[in-house]
């Protein structure tokens, strides 16, 4: 009996990471899904002699380290940031404002989306709350225009999706804090496979504007109404404030002057300030912003407590050493842990939220990750932009089910799949450019 205990224990780790899978893709609360299979395999742990109590003595020591992690402080401002624009409507005011200076040209329309859409972006760093926006926005505009619902359908999802590896992303401070690496050198390395992504867009924007002109027509020529300085007025003042708050976030962080953390405090009150020039400051809409950050915010933190837990549960029963070796021993090395941790992530991208898959997946891939070499800042802006083709690929993408929450009926769901696929398409050929020239990413990153 005591062989058969001893070799179930050697097995304690990979089960538990089984357990917690099967727990989340039945739809069980992860948060307390990591941490009640934490608890129980410690106890399993205990019973068998296998788990050492001291690990679990640490806990309080790591959930105090948490709450005084300066860098997760940047998720709660930059979410309150991107709120605040959102719901004062200078979304909004952008869109339509790039749309009357693009509305000349055909697909017009669909360049200002992917613009805004970047901008965006770089403005709330959250993906659900971008997308939302766009559709509710972009959408029925574009319809109304008479461009084709799948193509509308598609640029509004790719494009409000940017905010997934777009800095200063939610999605790149956490995975910073995961892999142990600065969030400014991530930021850093995210911009330019940002910047080439939403040009790429752009670019097939243009393309399907040129070939199939039906597809995405200008605006009709009653529609323009202000053209020469009223237009160029229009611009100056809608634009470039937003774009000087981007710019200055971005920039105190890359320069050196500002942390990520103060970066994000500077945004924050940089958009109630917007707000507040453009009379749309009030209790109710502060009120508001303030509670939906804080839903969001206690949602990772609460997350974050349980994959701790996970952590050194899975730690004290030797499964960090079992998920290594087995990831480390890989066929092919680097080539190998590449291809099964983007195969894995992208995967379960379909399944569970980002941050459910940057605490419990991404901390077993980076120590075979940095066993084998690997850059954590390249390894992360590859599984950041795995992420976001996951999240916009059919069936299952997150983007797609927000796209299809604020939809027209008159638009399927067969057309919103239809139209994402060839910017899924798009990804895949970015994602494979950023694997095969690490340079992209490790370029600006200081040393």
């Amino acid at each position: 009996m005591e062989p058969l205990l001893a070799h179930v224990a050697d097995w304690l780790g990979p089960i538990m990471v089984g357990v917690v899978l099967a727990l989340v893709f039945s739809g069980y609360p992860v948060a307390f899904a990591i941490g009640g299979v934490s608890v129980l395999f410690a106890l399993l742990g205990l019973a068998t002699g296998y788990f050492d109590p001291p690990f679990l003595l640490a806990l309080g020591d790591r959930l105090f380290g948490i709450m005084q992690n300066p860098v997760l402080l940047a998720i709660p401002y930059f979410i309150f940031m991107g709120v605040i624009l959102e719901k004062s409507r200078l979304a909004e005011d952008l869109l339509t404002t790039i749309g009357a200076l693009f509305g000349r040209v055909r697909g017009g329309l669909a360049l200002a989306v992917v613009l805004v859409g970047a901008l965006l972006a770089a403005a709330t760093g959250v993906v659900g709350a971008s997308v939302v926006a766009m559709g509710a926005i972009a959408l029925p505009v574009m319809l109304g225009h008479g461009y084709k619902p799948s193509f509308a359908a598609g640029t509004v999802a790719a494009s409000g999706t940017l905010g997934q590896i777009v800095p200063p992303s939610i999605v790149l401070i956490v995975l910073g804090d995961q892999l142990g690496v600065s969030v400014g050198a991530l930021f850093a390395g995210a911009l330019v496979p940002g910047v080439m992504l939403a040009t790429m867009f752009a670019l097939y924007v243009g393309w399907v504007a040129w070939r199939h002109p039906g597809a995405a027509p200008a605006l009709p020529l009653e529609e323009r109404t202000e053209q020469g300085w009223a237009l160029v007025r229009r611009v100056v003042t809608v634009l470039l404030p937003p774009l000087l708050l981007i710019l200055v976030v971005l920039g105190s962080i890359f320069a050196g002057v500002a942390t990520p953390t103060e970066a994000g405090a500077l945004g924050a009150v940089g958009a109630l300030v917007l707000t507040a020039l453009n009379r749309r400051l009030s209790r109710p809409l502060v009120w508001d912003a303030a509670r939906s950050t804080a839903k969001l915010t206690t949602m990772v933190l609460i997350l974050l407590v349980g994959s701790t837990a996970f952590a050194l549960v899975f730690r004290g029963l030797y499964g960090d050493l079992w998920i290594e070796e087995a990831l480390t021993g890989l066929p092919g090395g680097v080539v190998g842990l590449l291809l099964v941790a983007n195969v894995l992530v992208f995967v379960l991208g379909f399944f569970i939220d980002f941050f459910e898959i940057a605490f419990i997946v991404v901390p077993l891939l980076a120590p075979a990750a940095a066993a084998l070499g690997i850059d954590l800042v390249w390894f992360g802006v590859i599984l950041g932009m795995n992420l976001q083709t996951s999240f916009l690929t059919p069936p299952f993408g997150f983007s797609l089910f927000y796209l299809r929450g604020v939809a027209p009926p008159d638009v399927s769901t067969g057309q919103i799949y239809r139209g994402a696929l060839p910017f899924v398409a798009i990804q895949l050929l970015a994602l494979g450019l950023v694997v095969a020239f690490p340079e992209l990413v490790l370029a600006f990153v200081g040393d």
